[in-house]
C-alpha cells in the first residue's frame, strides 16, 4: 500500500455521500506497500480502507478483485469485502482515479514471522485455494513467463546498473523456466502476492489477508512458490527450512499436493523470484515522483534466487 493521489476533505465528503457509512472522522494515508494508494478511513459508523487505484491495475481487471474479494468473505475467509454504495456499486471514481471502500481488518502485520506463523499462513492459503475452486472468473497471470520477457527486455539496457552482470543473469535465467516450466500442474484463482504485509495476526492466528491486485488464475504450487520466497528467509535472506517446512506441511494438511506439484516446486521458486526481482528492478529504474515509499531493493531477490538456483530437490522445502 502507498500514497500517489492526495484527496482532500471535500472531495472525500463528496465521495462519502453516496455511501451509508456515515461522515469521515479520521484520514489518513498509508505508507507501504508500492500499487496503489490507500487511506485509513473513520467514520461515525465503522473503520475502512480506501484504495484508489494506480500504476499496474488496469481499470477492466478491477472488477476481478474485487469479486474475488467478496467470494472469499462469502466462504469464510477474513478477505476484505468491497462496500457498495447506496446505488449497489462497489467500484467508483475519486480524485480522477478508480476507487472502492473496503471494509477494515483487524490485526498486525509481521516482518519475521515464526515458524508457526508460517504454518498458519500454510493453512490459509490451502483454504483459500479450496475457496476458490467455486470461482468461475478466470484472469490471465500476465506476470508469468511472458510478462517476465517483456520486464526483462524493458530493464536490460539499465540492469547491470543496479549489479554488474545483472542482464545477463536474468537472460540466462529466463532461458533456463522457458525449458524447464512445469506443465499441466493443477490451477485455480490465486492470491498471487502474499507477502507478510498482506497478512494480519492476532498472535499466531490469522485474522486478515489483504491486497488481492495480483489475483489470477495460475499454478495453485505457484502461490506457494511465492510464499516460500516471501516468507521462508531471514533478514539477510538466509533460507530457513524450518517456516518453509512448517508451511508446506499445513498447506498439505488441509489440500494435498500432488506428487508433481512438490517436484516442481524448485522451479517455480526460482520463477516467482525472478518475477519480483523483475518488477522490483522496473520500479527501482522508474521510480514514482512524488510517491511516499521508496521502490524495493532488487538484490534480495537477487540472492533468494541464487540460492533456489542451488536447490536440487524439492525436500529442501516440504517435510
Amino acid at each position: 500500500m502507498a500514497v500517489y493521489t492526495q484527496v482532500d476533505d471535500r472531495t472525500l465528503a463528496e465521495f462519502l455521500s453516496g455511501y451509508d457509512v456515515g461522515s469521515a472522522i479520521s484520514f489518513k494515508g498509508i505508507a507501504e506497500g508500492v500499487e496503489n494508494s490507500n487511506y485509513l478511513l473513520e467514520t461515525t459508523s465503522a473503520r475502512f480502507i480506501l484504495t484508489l487505484y494506480e500504476k499496474r491495475a488496469d481499470p477492466e481487471d478491477l472488477p476481478y478483485f474485487l469479486n474475488m474479494m467478496e467470494h472469499l468473505a462469502e466462504h469464510d475467509i477474513p478477505s476484505p469485502l468491497p462496500i457498495r454504495d447506496k446505488r449497489g456499486d462497489a467500484l467508483k471514481m475519486l480524485a480522477g482515479r478508480p476507487a472502492c471502500l473496503i471494509s477494515f481488518l483487524s490485526g498486525v502485520s509481521v516482518n519475521y514471522p515464526s515458524p508457526d506463523q508460517c504454518a498458519a499462513l500454510g493453512a490459509m492459503l490451502a483454504r483459500m485455494h479450496t475457496a476458490t475452486e467455486g470461482f468461475a472468473e478466470v484472469r490471465e497471470n500476465n506476470l508469468s513467463l511472458e510478462g517476465w520477457h517483456t520486464l526483462a527486455e524493458a530493464t536490460h539496457a539499465r540492469a547491470d546498473k543496479v549489479m554488474p552482470g545483472l542482464a545477463a543473469l536474468i537472460d540466462d535465467e529466463l532461458t533456463y523456466l522457458d525449458a524447464n516450466w512445469p506443465p499441466g500442474l493443477p490451477k485455480g484463482t490465486i492470491h498471487a502476492d502474499l507477502f507478510p504485509d498482506n497478512v494480519l495476526f492476532t498472535g499466531d492466528e490469522i485474522t486478515g489477508v489483504i491486497d488481492f491486485y495480483f489475483g489470477c488464475t495460475d499454478y495453485f504450487a505457484y502461490d506457494i512458490a511465492v510464499c516460500i520466497n516471501a516468507w521462508c528467509f531471514d533478514g539477510q535472506q538466509r533460507f530457513d527450512a524450518v517456516r518453509a517446512k512448517r508451511l508446506t506441511e499445513l498447506y498439505d494438511t488441509h489440500k494435498r499436493l500432488s506428487g508433481p506439484e512438490v517436484a516442481a516446486l524448485p522451479t517455480l521458486c526460482r520463477g516467482a523470484a525472478l518475477r519480483f526481482l523483475l518488477t522490483r528492478l522496473y520500479d527501482w529504474l522508474n521510480p514514482v515522483k512524488d510517491a511516499v515509499v521508496k521502490p524495493h531493493d532488487p538484490m534480495e531477490y537477487v540472492r533468494k534466487l541464487k540460492f533456489h538456483q542451488q536447490v536440487r530437490d524439492a525436500a529442501d522445502y516440504v517435510v
